[in-house]
């Protein structure tokens, strides 16, 4: 019968979970900082486009034709660029939800694993008469294990839940951009 402290387990996984906390702050923080990326770039662009089309619209003395200009032009032009920006973060907002699902899944494993050495070893240090005991204890660790089965199932649910959303938004957001492109030809 050997005999390990179980506080050295959970240091162990104390670590593994800070370290996969500290994993997802990284991915929160790297995919903040791309829309703020994203966000400063579609500025500048909006503000270039802007300036050019008012540009324009000085040389232009007829009224109509300044209307034909606004409408034809910069609206449609300014919705392109929306539709890129928006297909731009949806894009960073899905690689994020990926490397998210990838963490937690490995979270999910290793707490079941850590589960498994723990009652493995606590069955394993029994006395030799508590076959009681170990059945007790054997119940509600196939329980656990389900209940990780479960979790694992319910968050990858999620996760494919938040991709379908960001498709359906992708997809939405490039549709009126394809009438509009339709109407034009």
């Amino acid at each position: 019968m050997k005999s390990k402290p179980l506080n050295l387990n959970a240091t162990a996984q104390q670590t593994r979970v800070l370290e996969a906390s500290k994993a997802m702050g990284a991915v929160a923080a790297s995919k903040a900082k791309e829309i703020m990326k994203l966000n400063s770039q579609a500025a500048q662009k909006m503000t270039a486009l802007i300036q050019e089309k008012v540009t324009e619209l000085l040389q232009t003395s007829n009224p109509k034709s300044v209307f034909d200009m606004v409408h034809a032009q910069i609206l449609q032009d300014a919705a392109k660029e929306v539709v890129e920006y928006q297909t731009a973060v949806l894009k960073t907002l899905g690689t994020g939800n990926q490397e998210l699902v990838q963490i937690a899944q490995t979270m999910v494993e290793q707490s079941k694993e850590d589960l498994i050495h723990f009652v493995n070893e606590a069955t394993e240090n029994a006395p030799i008469d508590a076959a009681g005991f170990n059945s007790a204890f054997q119940d509600p660790f196939k329980a656990a294990l389900q209940n990780f089965e479960l979790m694992r199932a319910a968050m990858a649910d999620s996760f494919g839940s938040f991709e379908k959303n960001v498709e359906n938004m992708t997809a939405l957001a490039k549709a009126p951009a394809q009438k509009r492109t339709a109407k034009k030809a």
